[in-house]
């Protein structure tokens, strides 16, 4: 009896870690549409990317059940800085999206001379593409270049106050948050495979353009106001 009234007693930190952790994924921003991306080309390195940025949003938590209001106080001053930083990353990844994007279409509109040739293969949803350990790293990277993560879970720890003063209270509110995290970012990658595997070449290409179109204008929205 004993027991089950522990388990109970967790299940509203772990709810609450589960609700934290969606509420700083769910919302479609730059990483949503890079991972949308990535598993437009390949399912393997999307699933990499989704560990990554669920590892970010639990090292974070953490760091903020952990610090709490420390953590809020060391980052809010420098937080326009480091968000003018993201940017800046955002932006170059935007650029470099969009030209590569732009290359790949260019044999579509001039075709070599010959028998007449089957479809473009185009950038596949398997094809190529880095090592998922590296996809990994740099989704691991981007996403904790981003201070909002960190103010949002410090916020949240915070007002959360005695209820996470427990070791066993804070380990379901952080399992929440990784689960719920990581669930949402698989299924973005699963969604993006899945697309990724029925569309055309042609219009692949142009979904790429469209999402890097989206981060740079979100990689803009981001360093605003300047410090």
């Amino acid at each position: 009896m004993t027991n089950e009234l522990g388990a109970f007693a967790l299940m509203g930190p772990g709810l609450a870690g589960a609700a934290a952790g969606l509420g700083v994924a769910v919302p479609m921003g730059a990483m949503s549409v890079l991972l949308l991306q990535e598993a437009l080309r390949s399912r393997r390195a999307a699933v990499a990317g989704a560990a990554g940025i669920a590892l970010v949003d639990f090292a974070y938590a953490g760091a903020a059940v952990a610090l709490g209001p420390w953590v809020a106080a060391r980052v809010a001053p420098v937080e326009a800085w480091v968000r003018l930083a993201a940017a800046l990353i955002l932006l170059a990844i935007a650029a470099r999206g969009l030209w590569g994007s732009c290359s790949a279409a260019r044999p579509e509109r001039e075709p070599a001379p010959g028998p007449a040739p089957g479809p473009s293969p185009g950038p596949g949803p398997e094809a190529g593409g880095p090592p998922a350990r590296l996809v990994f790293a740099r989704y691991v990277g981007l996403t904790a270049v981003n201070p909002t993560t960190a103010l949002y879970f410090a916020a949240l720890t915070t007002a959360q106050g005695a209820r996470l003063a427990g070791g066993a209270a804070a380990a379901a509110f952080l399992a929440g948050v990784l689960l719920a995290s990581l669930a949402w970012q698989q299924l973005l990658a699963a969604v993006g495979s899945f697309a990724g595997a029925r569309i055309s070449p042609t219009v692949r290409n142009w979904s790429f353009r469209l999402g890097y179109g989206l981060v740079a204008a979100y990689a803009v929205e981001v360093a605003l106001p300047l410090p």
